[in-house]
């Protein structure tokens, strides 16, 4: 069934993909945005996708980037992350699968050594104001690793020991990845690209390990992320998995598990995002002062309150919002983020929320945090709904303005992945259309 929305908060300038500012002023949040969903034919995309996709125009080009690259001792190696264009979303999205070029990636390192290691999927493309023709990117990266592709180095306290391990997705005799955050850059529009760091992480102390993490999904990590420019800042939206704090199975409490995870915000300075390793700062409660491998805090309106089915990610029955995916619209003048509900194992849940911010810098105060308790946007009984985003139409409008995932108008096609059936489809059943 469908529902509709509803909420509002707060706004903020922006952007990743056209280059405008928008007012700094705050706004009171007794204006409540609606978004309606309007059924449509169905929309499938014909390649892979198992993330938020990342996209950007290039020129009069409509580029997205979905898909996986590298090592997977899980899954094995992909040659997924690949790139198709169009003269409008639509046609962008409509490409067949033999139409995808796949992009010059650097190769995966050997344990133990420098660069770039574990698989990685584009979540989000920055496009560098700076450079007038469009083909500068820089791509926000959820990265997972495994104790075999990631050892512990003492020297460095980066990696993971393979001791206490939790189970993987294909079953006990599998472990699970801890996931991360880089960047990559390219200078040809996305087809060739340099791996430029990790942009946040969660060391071995924070991961939560046997025998509490029964919920199959990580051991711990930042992941999932979408990512938007506003100011001088790229600000980073996450999914946290980990401890807050040093995990300890004789101490461990899944309250305190809980009060540190969910939807979290970091950000760092556009200028360093050709040198990101170390530069990040994470919301620690009162402002970006956590570093990027530290302890930050949640943003508390979009945790579910343990009264009401809320819970740590590592169990298998807590309910918590993950995979966050942003846009400024220029109509509302406000972010809108979407999310996906886990309620159960492997991220299962059949449902998608949404919840506004009407903040027009994310960088004043707390304006980062005010964000609108999440409203039912769509829930599909039987199935199993990840990666929900809003994307741009095929209209003038949307052409003209150079619209994307990031920046939207008063209507927009929701996108999202639909497992079911044992398939999982990349899908559009529905626009929506935004109401002030």
């Amino acid at each position: 069934m469908t529902k509709l929305t509803l909420s509002g908060s707060i706004a903020i300038p922006f952007i990743a993909s056209a280059f405008m500012l928008l007012p700094t002023k705050s706004r009171t949040n007794t204006e409540h945005p609606k978004a309606v969903l309007v059924s449509t034919e169905k929309f499938y995309f014909n390649s892979f996708v198992d993330c938020n996709m990342a996209e950007a125009w290039i020129g009069d080009t409509f580029r997205i980037f979905p898909g996986k690259y590298g090592e997977d001792p899980l899954w094995g190696y992909s040659h997924e992350l690949k790139f198709a264009d169009g003269a409008d979303a639509d046609q962008a999205f409509k490409r067949k699968s033999d139409e995808f070029t796949e992009p010059k990636l650097p190769a995966n390192a050997p344990p133990g050594t420098p660069g770039l290691h574990g698989a990685i999927w584009f979540e989000t493309i920055y496009q560098d104001a700076k450079d007038k023709s469009g083909k500068t990117l820089y791509a926000v990266y959820h990265n997972e690793n495994y104790p075999s592709t990631l050892p512990y180095d003492s020297a460095t306290g980066t990696g993971y020991k393979n001791i206490n391990w939790p189970q993987g997705l294909k079953g006990p005799s599998t472990a699970t990845a801890v996931c991360r955050i880089g960047i990559m850059k390219s200078e040809d529009g996305g087809r060739s690209w340099v791996n430029k760091g990790i942009f946040l992480e969660d060391n071995q102390s924070r991961l939560i390990l046997k025998p509490h993490n029964t919920a199959i999904n990580f051991a711990g990590g930042v992941g999932d992320p979408s990512a938007v420019a506003s100011g001088k800042y790229l600000y980073l939206f996450y999914g946290e998995y980990g401890y807050p704090g040093t995990y300890d199975s004789t101490s461990y409490d899944p309250k305190v598990e809980w009060s540190g995870q969910c939807i979290s915000i970091a950000r760092i300075l556009l200028s360093d995002l050709d040198n990101p390793t170390g530069k990040a700062k994470r919301w620690d409660g009162k402002g970006f002062n956590a570093p990027y491998n530290g302890v930050g805090a949640p943003i508390a309106a979009l945790q579910i309150p343990l009264a009401s089915g809320g819970g740590p990610a590592s169990s298998p029955t807590g309910k918590y919002y993950w995979g966050p995916s942003l846009s400024w619209n220029t109509y509302l003048k406000c972010w809108v983020m979407l999310m996906a509900k886990a309620e159960g194992p492997s991220w299962k849940g059949n449902s998608i929320y949404i919840s506004y911010n009407k903040n027009a810098d994310l960088g004043i105060a707390n304006h980062s945090q005010q964000w609108t308790k999440p409203a039912l946007l769509l829930e599909k009984p039987g199935h199993v709904l990840w990666y929900p985003s809003l994307q741009p139409l095929n209209t003038a409008a949307d052409k003209t303005e150079k619209n994307t995932c990031l920046k939207l108008g008063e209507q927009a096609r929701l996108f999202f992945k639909d497992n079911h059936d044992d398939k999982g489809e990349y899908v559009s059943e529905y626009k929506v259309r935004f109401q002030k």
